[in-house]
């Protein structure tokens, strides 16, 4: 069982940035991939960014590419995601998940979820 706390998202201003953290406990985080998907209201959930067990091999959704960087601490037990050139669009509840998810973009392939951070960019 793993445990994840997601932290750091807020109020910031379109074209800001926000750096989003995902803390796991229980059993290490380094055994699991991770992903980071968010929900806008009204609206479906939705991959945002992927990261294998090392850190070595990522993907992003097309309207993050460019402006967003996931990466792990395995050291630290810890998932983050960098998030620059903010847009309104951008506005929802991140969440954190892991597992090890036969399709990597699919919410419901990864096992462990966190409870949400929200994150609101005003234009």
């Amino acid at each position: 069982q793993v445990q994840l706390v997601e932290s750091g998202g807020g109020l910031v201003q379109d074209g800001g940035s926000l750096r989003l953290s995902c803390a796991g406990s229980g059993r290490t985080l380094s055994n699991y991939r991770a992903g980071w998907f968010r929900q806008a209201p009204g609206k479906d959930r939705e991959f945002v960014a992927y990261i294998n067990w090392s850190g070595g091999s990522t993907s992003y959704a097309d309207s993050v590419k460019d402006r967003f960087t996931i990466s792990r601490d395995n050291a630290k037990n810890t998932v983050y995601l960098q998030m620059n050139s903010l847009k309104p669009e951008d506005t929802a509840v991140y969440y954190c998940a892991a597992g090890v998810p036969g399709n990597l973009r699919v919410g419901s392939d990864y096992r462990y979820w966190g409870q949400g951070t929200q994150v609101t960019v005003s234009s």
